[in-house]
Protein backbone atom coordinates (compact mmCIF):
# COMPACT_ATOMS: atom_id res chain seq x y z
CA UNK A 1 0.00 0.00 0.00
CA UNK A 2 3.09 2.40 0.92
CA UNK A 3 4.81 1.56 -2.04
CA UNK A 4 2.47 3.29 -5.14
CA UNK A 5 3.67 6.58 -4.63
CA UNK A 6 7.15 6.55 -4.99
CA UNK A 7 7.02 6.31 -8.66
CA UNK A 8 5.61 9.70 -8.60
CA UNK A 9 7.46 12.31 -10.34
CA UNK A 10 9.00 9.35 -13.31
CA UNK A 11 5.54 8.59 -14.95
CA UNK A 12 4.18 11.28 -17.64
CA UNK A 13 4.71 14.17 -19.36
CA UNK A 14 5.30 17.68 -17.91
CA UNK A 15 1.50 19.54 -17.88
CA UNK A 16 1.10 23.38 -17.98
CA UNK A 17 0.01 24.82 -14.70
CA UNK A 18 -3.74 25.80 -14.52
CA UNK A 19 -4.73 29.19 -14.30
CA UNK A 20 -4.17 30.16 -10.68
CA UNK A 21 -4.55 32.71 -8.01
CA UNK A 22 -2.39 36.02 -8.22
CA UNK A 23 0.77 35.36 -6.10
CA UNK A 24 1.13 31.70 -6.56
CA UNK A 25 3.87 30.27 -8.63
CA UNK A 26 3.60 26.28 -9.58
CA UNK A 27 5.69 24.35 -11.68
CA UNK A 28 3.95 20.81 -12.73
CA UNK A 29 5.16 17.60 -13.40
CA UNK A 30 4.25 13.58 -13.59
CA UNK A 31 0.58 14.54 -15.28
CA UNK A 32 -1.38 11.58 -16.02
CA UNK A 33 -4.82 11.60 -18.42
CA UNK A 34 -7.81 11.77 -15.82
CA UNK A 35 -10.42 9.70 -15.51
CA UNK A 36 -13.65 11.12 -16.29
CA UNK A 37 -14.46 13.03 -12.30
CA UNK A 38 -18.22 12.82 -12.70
CA UNK A 39 -18.31 9.08 -14.32
CA UNK A 40 -16.27 7.60 -11.63
CA UNK A 41 -18.48 9.09 -8.74
CA UNK A 42 -21.25 8.08 -10.00
CA UNK A 43 -20.51 4.61 -10.59
CA UNK A 44 -19.16 4.05 -7.52
CA UNK A 45 -22.22 5.64 -5.60
CA UNK A 46 -23.99 2.68 -6.80
CA UNK A 47 -21.87 0.55 -4.91
CA UNK A 48 -21.80 2.58 -1.44
CA UNK A 49 -25.21 1.94 -0.38
CA UNK A 50 -25.78 2.50 3.26
CA UNK A 51 -29.36 1.54 4.77
CA UNK A 52 -31.83 4.60 4.38
CA UNK A 53 -32.68 4.12 8.30
CA UNK A 54 -28.97 4.20 9.04
CA UNK A 55 -28.43 8.39 9.96
CA UNK A 56 -24.94 9.73 10.67
CA UNK A 57 -24.44 13.13 12.45
CA UNK A 58 -20.63 14.37 12.64
CA UNK A 59 -19.39 17.49 14.88
CA UNK A 60 -16.23 19.42 13.33
CA UNK A 61 -12.84 17.26 15.04
CA UNK A 62 -11.82 20.01 17.55
CA UNK A 63 -8.32 21.16 17.47
CA UNK A 64 -6.08 20.37 20.75
CA UNK A 65 -4.27 23.44 21.09
CA UNK A 66 -6.68 24.80 23.84
CA UNK A 67 -9.15 23.64 26.47
CA UNK A 68 -12.94 23.66 25.15
CA UNK A 69 -14.62 26.75 25.19
CA UNK A 70 -18.71 27.61 25.01
CA UNK A 71 -18.43 27.37 20.77
CA UNK A 72 -17.15 23.58 21.21
CA UNK A 73 -19.90 23.28 23.34
CA UNK A 74 -22.79 24.58 21.13
CA UNK A 75 -21.21 22.66 17.94
CA UNK A 76 -21.21 19.16 20.11
CA UNK A 77 -25.10 20.20 21.72
CA UNK A 78 -26.12 20.88 18.44
CA UNK A 79 -24.79 17.62 16.81
CA UNK A 80 -26.49 15.68 19.38
CA UNK A 81 -29.55 17.20 19.33
CA UNK A 82 -29.90 16.04 15.83
CA UNK A 83 -29.16 12.67 16.41
CA UNK A 84 -31.39 12.38 19.36
CA UNK A 85 -34.04 13.97 16.85
CA UNK A 86 -33.35 11.41 14.60
CA UNK A 87 -33.84 8.46 16.78
CA UNK A 88 -37.13 9.49 17.87
CA UNK A 89 -38.22 9.43 14.30
CA UNK A 90 -36.66 5.70 14.34
CA UNK A 91 -33.68 5.79 12.85
CA UNK A 92 -30.77 3.79 14.04
CA UNK A 93 -28.37 6.67 14.43
CA UNK A 94 -24.02 7.43 15.00
CA UNK A 95 -22.53 10.47 16.19
CA UNK A 96 -19.18 11.37 15.35
CA UNK A 97 -16.94 13.68 17.78
CA UNK A 98 -13.11 13.78 18.45
CA UNK A 99 -10.20 15.56 18.25
CA UNK A 100 -7.79 17.10 15.53
CA UNK A 101 -4.18 16.90 16.40
CA UNK A 102 -1.63 17.47 13.52
CA UNK A 103 0.03 20.40 12.14
CA UNK A 104 1.95 23.01 12.76
CA UNK A 105 0.43 24.77 15.15
CA UNK A 106 0.45 21.80 17.58
CA UNK A 107 4.38 20.86 16.68
CA UNK A 108 5.64 24.95 18.02
CA UNK A 109 2.62 24.58 20.66
CA UNK A 110 4.25 21.88 22.23
CA UNK A 111 7.39 22.48 21.56
CA UNK A 112 6.78 25.61 23.77
CA UNK A 113 5.43 24.03 26.39
CA UNK A 114 8.27 21.78 26.33
CA UNK A 115 6.54 18.61 26.10
CA UNK A 116 6.20 15.68 23.58
CA UNK A 117 3.42 16.22 21.01
CA UNK A 118 1.26 13.28 21.44
CA UNK A 119 1.41 14.07 25.40
CA UNK A 120 0.58 17.34 24.84
CA UNK A 121 -2.74 16.50 22.81
CA UNK A 122 -3.65 13.96 24.81
CA UNK A 123 -4.37 16.16 27.92
CA UNK A 124 -6.35 18.71 25.78
CA UNK A 125 -8.25 15.81 23.91
CA UNK A 126 -9.29 14.30 26.89
CA UNK A 127 -10.87 17.48 28.02
CA UNK A 128 -13.20 17.72 24.93
CA UNK A 129 -13.70 13.95 26.31
CA UNK A 130 -15.23 15.07 29.22
CA UNK A 131 -17.12 17.81 27.90
CA UNK A 132 -18.94 15.23 25.79
CA UNK A 133 -19.64 13.07 28.67
CA UNK A 134 -20.51 16.43 31.02
CA UNK A 135 -23.05 17.54 28.08
CA UNK A 136 -24.61 14.26 28.03
CA UNK A 137 -23.69 13.97 24.37
CA UNK A 138 -24.49 10.39 22.98
CA UNK A 139 -22.06 9.94 20.48
CA UNK A 140 -21.08 6.67 19.53
CA UNK A 141 -18.09 7.55 18.37
CA UNK A 142 -15.15 9.65 19.92
CA UNK A 143 -11.80 9.35 17.35
CA UNK A 144 -8.30 11.32 17.50
CA UNK A 145 -6.47 11.99 14.39
CA UNK A 146 -3.20 9.96 16.20
CA UNK A 147 -5.24 6.82 16.74
CA UNK A 148 -3.69 4.01 14.52
CA UNK A 149 -6.54 3.03 12.27
CA UNK A 150 -6.92 6.77 11.27
CA UNK A 151 -3.01 6.38 10.25
CA UNK A 152 -4.04 3.49 7.79
CA UNK A 153 -7.53 5.13 6.84
CA UNK A 154 -5.49 8.30 5.61
CA UNK A 155 -2.53 6.33 3.92
CA UNK A 156 -5.18 4.46 1.92
CA UNK A 157 -7.54 7.21 0.82
CA UNK A 158 -4.37 9.14 -0.09
CA UNK A 159 -3.24 6.21 -2.17
CA UNK A 160 -6.79 6.21 -3.63
CA UNK A 161 -6.29 9.40 -5.22
CA UNK A 162 -2.35 8.92 -6.41
CA UNK A 163 -4.33 5.79 -8.09
CA UNK A 164 -6.83 7.78 -9.66
CA UNK A 165 -4.68 10.40 -10.83
CA UNK A 166 -5.16 13.56 -8.95
CA UNK A 167 -2.02 13.49 -6.64
CA UNK A 168 1.46 14.96 -7.87
CA UNK A 169 4.33 17.02 -7.05
CA UNK A 170 4.88 20.40 -7.90
CA UNK A 171 6.92 23.64 -6.72
CA UNK A 172 4.20 25.77 -4.54
CA UNK A 173 4.73 29.55 -3.61
CA UNK A 174 1.64 31.00 -1.53
CA UNK A 175 0.95 33.24 1.97
CA UNK A 176 0.97 30.49 4.54
CA UNK A 177 -1.70 31.16 8.21
CA UNK A 178 0.28 28.60 10.75
CA UNK A 179 -2.60 29.42 12.75
CA UNK A 180 -5.01 28.07 10.25
CA UNK A 181 -3.46 25.56 8.72
CA UNK A 182 -3.89 27.24 5.04
CA UNK A 183 -2.02 29.10 2.30
CA UNK A 184 -3.69 32.33 1.18
CA UNK A 185 -3.55 34.27 -2.31
CA UNK A 186 -2.46 37.91 -2.73
CA UNK A 187 -6.57 38.38 -3.29
CA UNK A 188 -6.97 37.00 0.08
CA UNK A 189 -4.45 39.04 2.41
CA UNK A 190 -3.88 42.23 3.18
CA UNK A 191 -1.10 44.21 4.87
CA UNK A 192 -2.45 46.28 8.27
CA UNK A 193 -1.31 46.80 11.77
CA UNK A 194 -1.69 43.87 14.13
CA UNK A 195 -3.63 44.97 17.52
CA UNK A 196 -1.39 43.29 19.92
CA UNK A 197 2.11 44.32 18.58
CA UNK A 198 1.87 47.48 17.20
CA UNK A 199 3.94 46.09 14.34
CA UNK A 200 3.00 45.65 10.61
CA UNK A 201 2.34 42.65 8.75
CA UNK A 202 -0.08 40.82 6.46
CA UNK A 203 -2.80 39.21 7.78
CA UNK A 204 -5.55 36.71 5.92
CA UNK A 205 -8.80 39.05 5.45
CA UNK A 206 -11.25 35.72 6.46
CA UNK A 207 -9.42 34.75 9.47
CA UNK A 208 -7.75 37.84 10.60
CA UNK A 209 -4.58 35.52 11.19
CA UNK A 210 -0.98 36.34 10.57
CA UNK A 211 0.72 35.19 7.19
CA UNK A 212 4.07 34.36 6.08
CA UNK A 213 5.77 33.85 2.33
CA UNK A 214 6.52 30.36 1.81
CA UNK A 215 7.57 28.59 -0.92
CA UNK A 216 8.42 25.20 -0.95
CA UNK A 217 8.20 21.67 -3.15
CA UNK A 218 5.33 19.42 -1.99
CA UNK A 219 2.61 17.07 -3.13
CA UNK A 220 -0.89 18.77 -4.99
CA UNK A 221 -4.29 17.50 -5.62
CA UNK A 222 -5.98 18.69 -8.35
CA UNK A 223 -9.02 20.82 -6.51
CA UNK A 224 -9.33 23.06 -10.19
CA UNK A 225 -10.46 20.01 -11.44
CA UNK A 226 -13.83 20.02 -9.40
CA UNK A 227 -14.60 23.36 -9.93
CA UNK A 228 -18.21 22.82 -12.02
CA UNK A 229 -18.88 19.51 -10.51
CA UNK A 230 -19.21 20.80 -7.27
CA UNK A 231 -21.20 24.37 -8.67
CA UNK A 232 -23.53 21.16 -10.12
CA UNK A 233 -23.44 19.54 -6.79
CA UNK A 234 -24.34 22.36 -4.86
CA UNK A 235 -27.09 23.95 -7.39
CA UNK A 236 -29.01 20.55 -7.89
CA UNK A 237 -29.20 20.05 -4.13
CA UNK A 238 -29.83 23.37 -3.12
CA UNK A 239 -30.35 22.83 0.97
CA UNK A 240 -26.90 21.02 1.17
CA UNK A 241 -24.94 23.93 2.31
CA UNK A 242 -26.63 25.41 5.39
CA UNK A 243 -28.06 27.99 6.19
CA UNK A 244 -28.54 29.87 2.54
CA UNK A 245 -25.97 32.31 3.54
CA UNK A 246 -22.93 30.42 3.88
CA UNK A 247 -24.49 28.44 0.38
CA UNK A 248 -23.85 31.38 -1.62
CA UNK A 249 -20.46 32.23 0.04
CA UNK A 250 -19.04 28.58 -1.30
CA UNK A 251 -20.40 29.29 -4.79
CA UNK A 252 -19.03 32.69 -4.89
CA UNK A 253 -15.51 30.86 -3.81
CA UNK A 254 -16.30 28.08 -6.40
CA UNK A 255 -17.27 30.94 -9.26
CA UNK A 256 -14.14 32.89 -8.81
CA UNK A 257 -12.00 30.26 -9.65
CA UNK A 258 -8.97 28.72 -7.90
CA UNK A 259 -6.16 26.90 -8.15
CA UNK A 260 -5.04 23.21 -6.98
CA UNK A 261 -4.44 22.52 -3.39
CA UNK A 262 -1.23 22.01 -1.87
CA UNK A 263 -2.19 18.66 0.29
CA UNK A 264 1.63 18.38 1.93
CA UNK A 265 4.62 20.02 3.97
CA UNK A 266 8.31 19.56 3.33
CA UNK A 267 8.61 16.85 6.67
CA UNK A 268 11.88 19.73 7.58
CA UNK A 269 9.53 21.81 8.00
CA UNK A 270 6.45 19.73 9.82
CA UNK A 271 7.05 16.96 11.46
CA UNK A 272 3.82 16.54 13.43
CA UNK A 273 1.66 14.87 10.92
CA UNK A 274 1.14 11.19 8.89
CA UNK A 275 3.85 10.77 6.50
CA UNK A 276 3.25 10.92 3.00
CA UNK A 277 3.09 6.80 1.79
CA UNK A 278 6.39 6.23 -0.30
CA UNK A 279 8.19 9.31 0.56
CA UNK A 280 9.46 10.47 4.34
CA UNK A 281 10.43 13.51 3.33
CA UNK A 282 6.72 15.10 3.08
CA UNK A 283 4.10 15.29 5.54
CA UNK A 284 0.36 15.10 4.78
CA UNK A 285 -1.85 18.23 5.17
CA UNK A 286 -3.36 18.39 8.03
CA UNK A 287 -6.79 19.16 6.58
CA UNK A 288 -6.79 15.78 4.39
CA UNK A 289 -5.78 14.02 7.14
CA UNK A 290 -8.60 15.61 9.37
CA UNK A 291 -11.25 15.20 6.97
CA UNK A 292 -10.82 11.59 6.51
CA UNK A 293 -11.65 10.88 10.18
CA UNK A 294 -15.54 11.16 8.76
CA UNK A 295 -14.61 8.28 6.83
CA UNK A 296 -12.44 6.17 9.65
CA UNK A 297 -14.96 5.95 11.67
CA UNK A 298 -17.45 3.79 9.78
CA UNK A 299 -14.63 1.49 9.19
CA UNK A 300 -12.89 3.27 6.08
CA UNK A 301 -11.30 1.85 4.39
CA UNK A 302 -14.35 -0.81 3.54
CA UNK A 303 -14.79 -4.05 1.51
CA UNK A 304 -16.98 -5.12 -0.73
CA UNK A 305 -20.13 -4.69 1.76
CA UNK A 306 -19.41 -0.52 1.75
CA UNK A 307 -19.73 1.57 4.55
CA UNK A 308 -22.71 1.08 7.70
CA UNK A 309 -23.61 4.83 8.16
CA UNK A 310 -21.21 7.00 5.42
CA UNK A 311 -21.78 9.51 4.04
CA UNK A 312 -22.73 11.50 6.88
CA UNK A 313 -26.67 12.93 6.81
CA UNK A 314 -25.82 15.78 8.59
CA UNK A 315 -22.14 17.85 8.96
CA UNK A 316 -22.28 20.29 11.81
CA UNK A 317 -19.02 22.02 11.45
CA UNK A 318 -18.70 26.38 12.41
CA UNK A 319 -19.04 29.33 9.74
CA UNK A 320 -15.04 29.59 9.39
CA UNK A 321 -13.99 25.88 7.90
CA UNK A 322 -17.10 26.01 6.13
CA UNK A 323 -14.88 26.27 2.88
CA UNK A 324 -12.69 22.98 3.96
CA UNK A 325 -15.99 20.76 4.17
CA UNK A 326 -17.95 22.30 1.55
CA UNK A 327 -15.27 22.75 -1.28
CA UNK A 328 -12.00 20.63 -0.11
CA UNK A 329 -13.82 17.54 1.64
CA UNK A 330 -16.56 17.07 -1.36
CA UNK A 331 -14.03 17.61 -4.03
CA UNK A 332 -11.63 15.14 -2.56
CA UNK A 333 -14.79 12.27 -2.29
CA UNK A 334 -14.99 13.27 -5.93
CA UNK A 335 -12.07 12.15 -6.56
CA UNK A 336 -12.15 9.23 -4.95
CA UNK A 337 -14.98 8.03 -6.04
CA UNK A 338 -16.69 8.08 -2.77
CA UNK A 339 -20.34 9.79 -2.57
CA UNK A 340 -20.97 13.19 -0.91
CA UNK A 341 -21.79 14.52 2.54
CA UNK A 342 -25.95 14.59 2.36
CA UNK A 343 -26.22 18.05 4.20
CA UNK A 344 -23.18 20.52 5.76
CA UNK A 345 -24.99 22.59 8.47
CA UNK A 346 -22.25 25.75 8.92
CA UNK A 347 -23.73 27.44 12.44
CA UNK A 348 -22.73 30.52 13.47
CA UNK A 349 -19.96 31.80 16.02
CA UNK A 350 -20.74 33.39 19.80
CA UNK A 351 -19.77 36.84 20.99
CA UNK A 352 -20.13 38.42 24.09
CA UNK A 353 -21.38 42.00 24.61
CA UNK A 354 -21.83 41.98 20.71
CA UNK A 355 -17.98 41.42 20.82
CA UNK A 356 -15.74 38.63 19.57
CA UNK A 357 -14.91 36.24 22.33
CA UNK A 358 -11.17 36.84 23.68
CA UNK A 359 -9.29 35.53 26.15
CA UNK A 360 -7.12 38.84 26.23
CA UNK A 361 -10.76 40.71 26.87
CA UNK A 362 -11.51 38.75 29.07
CA UNK A 363 -15.00 37.68 27.67
CA UNK A 364 -14.89 34.20 27.44
CA UNK A 365 -17.47 31.21 28.91
CA UNK A 366 -16.16 28.32 30.19
CA UNK A 367 -18.72 25.45 29.37
CA UNK A 368 -17.96 23.39 32.35
CA UNK A 369 -18.79 25.97 34.43
CA UNK A 370 -21.74 26.87 33.22
CA UNK A 371 -23.17 23.70 33.41
CA UNK A 372 -22.21 23.63 36.84
CA UNK A 373 -23.89 27.42 37.46
CA UNK A 374 -26.71 26.60 35.70
CA UNK A 375 -27.52 22.80 35.52
CA UNK A 376 -26.97 20.74 32.14
CA UNK A 377 -30.48 20.61 30.51
CA UNK A 378 -31.34 24.37 30.82
CA UNK A 379 -27.80 25.35 29.61
CA UNK A 380 -28.33 23.24 26.38
CA UNK A 381 -31.66 24.59 26.16
CA UNK A 382 -29.82 28.02 26.33
CA UNK A 383 -27.66 27.26 23.65
CA UNK A 384 -29.97 25.93 21.01
CA UNK A 385 -33.06 28.82 22.00
CA UNK A 386 -30.70 31.19 21.28
CA UNK A 387 -27.66 29.71 19.61
CA UNK A 388 -27.21 31.51 15.83
CA UNK A 389 -27.48 29.68 12.78
CA UNK A 390 -27.17 32.22 10.12
CA UNK A 391 -25.94 34.70 12.38
CA UNK A 392 -24.19 35.29 15.66
CA UNK A 393 -25.51 33.93 18.89
CA UNK A 394 -24.66 36.79 21.84
CA UNK A 395 -23.80 34.75 25.32
CA UNK A 396 -25.22 36.55 28.20
CA UNK A 397 -26.03 35.90 32.07
CA UNK A 398 -28.87 37.80 32.01
CA UNK A 399 -30.37 35.82 28.86
CA UNK A 400 -29.62 32.57 30.34
CA UNK A 401 -31.51 33.95 33.64
CA UNK A 402 -34.48 34.65 31.29
CA UNK A 403 -34.79 31.90 29.30
CA UNK A 404 -34.56 29.68 32.68
CA UNK A 405 -37.15 31.65 34.73
CA UNK A 406 -39.87 32.81 31.98
CA UNK A 407 -39.44 29.34 30.01
CA UNK A 408 -38.63 26.64 31.55
CA UNK A 409 -39.93 27.60 34.86
CA UNK A 410 -42.84 29.98 34.01
CA UNK A 411 -44.33 27.97 30.73
CA UNK A 412 -43.28 24.66 31.34
CA UNK A 413 -42.56 23.37 34.84
CA UNK A 414 -45.45 25.78 36.30
CA UNK A 415 -48.01 24.59 34.00
CA UNK A 416 -47.30 20.79 35.11
CA UNK A 417 -46.88 21.88 38.46
CA UNK A 418 -50.27 23.59 38.71
CA UNK A 419 -52.49 20.89 36.62
CA UNK A 420 -51.10 18.21 38.52
CA UNK A 421 -51.64 19.14 41.95
CA UNK A 422 -53.74 17.08 44.40
CA UNK A 423 -56.33 19.48 44.96
CA UNK A 424 -57.33 19.64 41.24
CA UNK A 425 -57.20 15.72 41.08
CA UNK A 426 -56.39 14.97 37.26
CA UNK A 427 -57.65 12.26 36.10
CA UNK A 428 -54.67 10.56 33.59
CA UNK A 429 -56.64 7.46 33.16
CA UNK A 430 -59.50 9.10 31.71
CA UNK A 431 -57.19 11.23 29.28
CA UNK A 432 -56.93 8.91 26.22
CA UNK A 433 -60.67 8.68 25.88
CA UNK A 434 -60.85 12.77 25.97
CA UNK A 435 -58.08 13.48 23.83
CA UNK A 436 -60.28 10.80 21.40
CA UNK A 437 -62.90 12.84 22.15
CA UNK A 438 -61.12 16.24 21.31
CA UNK A 439 -59.89 15.43 18.42
CA UNK A 440 -63.01 15.84 16.52
CA UNK A 441 -64.69 18.80 18.22
CA UNK A 442 -63.78 21.23 21.09
CA UNK A 443 -65.98 23.63 23.28
CA UNK A 444 -65.50 27.32 22.64
CA UNK A 445 -62.89 27.82 25.16
CA UNK A 446 -60.80 25.34 24.08
CA UNK A 447 -61.20 25.62 20.06
CA UNK A 448 -58.27 28.07 19.59
CA UNK A 449 -55.76 25.94 21.90
CA UNK A 450 -56.92 22.74 20.28
CA UNK A 451 -55.94 24.31 16.74
CA UNK A 452 -52.84 24.85 17.49
CA UNK A 453 -52.14 21.92 19.41
CA UNK A 454 -52.84 20.20 16.36
CA UNK A 455 -50.63 21.66 14.07
CA UNK A 456 -47.84 22.08 16.25
CA UNK A 457 -45.63 18.70 15.85
CA UNK A 458 -45.78 19.28 12.21
CA UNK A 459 -44.75 23.16 11.95
CA UNK A 460 -41.73 22.34 14.62
CA UNK A 461 -41.03 19.54 12.58
CA UNK A 462 -40.48 21.58 9.25
CA UNK A 463 -38.22 23.82 11.33
CA UNK A 464 -36.21 20.80 13.06
CA UNK A 465 -35.85 19.20 9.81
CA UNK A 466 -33.48 22.13 8.76
CA UNK A 467 -32.09 22.10 11.99
CA UNK A 468 -33.58 25.25 13.20
CA UNK A 469 -33.92 24.28 16.79
CA UNK A 470 -34.58 27.77 18.14
CA UNK A 471 -37.07 28.51 15.89
CA UNK A 472 -39.16 25.58 16.48
CA UNK A 473 -38.58 25.82 20.14
CA UNK A 474 -40.22 29.20 19.73
CA UNK A 475 -43.55 27.16 18.24
CA UNK A 476 -43.08 25.02 21.37
CA UNK A 477 -43.00 27.27 24.24
CA UNK A 478 -45.67 29.49 21.94
CA UNK A 479 -47.84 26.82 22.38
CA UNK A 480 -46.85 26.32 26.22
CA UNK A 481 -48.43 30.22 26.75
CA UNK A 482 -51.21 29.69 25.16
CA UNK A 483 -51.87 26.78 27.36
CA UNK A 484 -50.93 28.87 30.70
CA UNK A 485 -53.05 31.39 29.13
CA UNK A 486 -56.07 28.99 28.54
CA UNK A 487 -56.00 27.47 31.88
CA UNK A 488 -56.18 30.96 33.80
CA UNK A 489 -59.21 31.80 31.45
CA UNK A 490 -60.96 27.73 32.28
CA UNK A 491 -59.62 28.87 36.03
CA UNK A 492 -59.72 24.92 37.16
CA UNK A 493 -59.49 25.51 40.76
CA UNK A 494 -63.12 26.93 40.98
CA UNK A 495 -64.55 24.54 38.66
CA UNK A 496 -63.08 21.79 41.20
CA UNK A 497 -65.00 23.21 44.11
CA UNK A 498 -68.21 22.45 42.32
CA UNK A 499 -69.28 18.85 42.45
CA UNK A 500 -72.05 18.30 40.22
CA UNK A 501 -71.11 15.69 37.11
CA UNK A 502 -70.80 18.14 34.86
CA UNK A 503 -68.51 20.43 36.32
CA UNK A 504 -66.22 17.16 37.04
CA UNK A 505 -66.21 16.32 33.44
CA UNK A 506 -65.46 20.22 32.49
CA UNK A 507 -62.40 20.14 34.88
CA UNK A 508 -60.96 16.85 33.49
CA UNK A 509 -61.11 18.61 29.72
CA UNK A 510 -59.90 21.80 30.75
CA UNK A 511 -56.60 19.94 32.55
CA UNK A 512 -56.54 17.48 30.11
CA UNK A 513 -55.59 20.45 27.36
CA UNK A 514 -52.40 21.53 29.85
CA UNK A 515 -51.31 18.47 30.40
CA UNK A 516 -51.62 17.33 26.86
CA UNK A 517 -49.43 20.59 25.80
CA UNK A 518 -46.86 19.86 28.43
CA UNK A 519 -47.05 16.36 27.31
CA UNK A 520 -46.46 17.25 23.24
CA UNK A 521 -43.86 19.29 24.52
CA UNK A 522 -42.10 17.17 26.69
CA UNK A 523 -41.62 14.68 23.71
CA UNK A 524 -40.50 17.68 21.57
CA UNK A 525 -38.04 19.03 23.86
CA UNK A 526 -36.16 15.47 24.41
CA UNK A 527 -33.35 15.92 21.89
CA UNK A 528 -32.91 19.53 23.65
CA UNK A 529 -33.29 18.22 27.15
CA UNK A 530 -33.12 14.72 27.40
CA UNK A 531 -33.01 14.56 31.18
CA UNK A 532 -35.45 16.97 32.38
CA UNK A 533 -38.00 16.43 29.29
CA UNK A 534 -37.95 12.59 30.07
CA UNK A 535 -38.45 13.16 33.96
CA UNK A 536 -41.67 15.82 32.98
CA UNK A 537 -42.89 12.76 30.91
CA UNK A 538 -42.26 10.45 34.33
CA UNK A 539 -44.32 12.97 36.05
CA UNK A 540 -47.56 12.76 33.37
CA UNK A 541 -47.28 8.50 33.79
CA UNK A 542 -46.31 8.68 30.10
CA UNK A 543 -44.79 5.40 29.17
CA UNK A 544 -41.50 5.04 27.66
CA UNK A 545 -42.98 3.52 24.34
CA UNK A 546 -44.73 6.58 23.89
CA UNK A 547 -42.23 9.06 23.70
CA UNK A 548 -41.64 8.99 19.84
CA UNK A 549 -41.74 11.62 17.53
CA UNK A 550 -45.13 9.94 16.05
CA UNK A 551 -46.57 10.29 19.69
CA UNK A 552 -46.50 13.63 19.53
CA UNK A 553 -49.17 14.45 18.28
CA UNK A 554 -52.63 15.47 19.88
CA UNK A 555 -54.68 13.15 21.58
CA UNK A 556 -52.24 10.87 21.09
CA UNK A 557 -51.34 10.22 24.77
CA UNK A 558 -51.83 7.68 27.59
CA UNK A 559 -52.89 4.78 25.46
CA UNK A 560 -51.05 2.11 27.38
CA UNK A 561 -52.81 -0.94 29.81
CA UNK A 562 -52.67 -0.13 33.79
CA UNK A 563 -53.80 2.38 36.01
CA UNK A 564 -51.44 6.12 35.69
CA UNK A 565 -51.04 7.74 38.66
CA UNK A 566 -49.06 11.04 38.28
CA UNK A 567 -45.85 12.02 40.10
CA UNK A 568 -45.73 15.16 42.45
CA UNK A 569 -42.83 17.34 42.68
CA UNK A 570 -42.25 18.98 39.46
CA UNK A 571 -41.37 22.48 40.31
CA UNK A 572 -38.01 20.44 41.66
CA UNK A 573 -36.63 19.94 38.36
CA UNK A 574 -36.16 23.73 37.81
CA UNK A 575 -34.75 24.29 40.79
CA UNK A 576 -34.28 28.41 41.95
CA UNK A 577 -30.93 29.88 40.25
CA UNK A 578 -28.17 31.00 43.31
Amino acid sequence: MYSRISALGKAGAAATAPAGWPGLASKYSCAKVLPAPARAFTASRRLLEKSADNFYVTTPIFYVNSVPHIGHFYSIVLSDTIKRYAELQGKTTKLSTGTDEHGLKIQQAAEKAGKDALAFCTQFSDRFRELAAAANVSNTDFIRTTDPQHYKAVADFWNVLVDRGYIYKGEHSGWYAVSDEAFYTDGQVEERIDEKTGKRGMFAIESGQPVEWTSEVNYKFRLSQFRDKLIEWIEANPDVIYPEIRRNEVLGWLRSGFDDLSVSRPRSRLQWGIPVPGDDAHTMYVWVDALVNYATVDGYPWGAKGPSFFPPDVQVVGKDIVRFHAVYWPALLMAAGLPLPKRILAHAHWTMGSQKMSKSKGNVADPFEAIEEYGLDPIRYYMIRNGGIANDGDYSADQIAVRYKKDLVGQLANLASRCLSERLGADLNAFAAIGREQQTAAAELDAGLRSELIELPAKVKALFDMSEFGRGLGLIFGALAAANKHVSDCEPWNIAKKADAESRARLQVVLFYSLEAVRMASIMLQPVMPEKAGRLLDHLAIDTSERRWSDAQFGRGWQGQGAKSPLQGVALLFPKLK
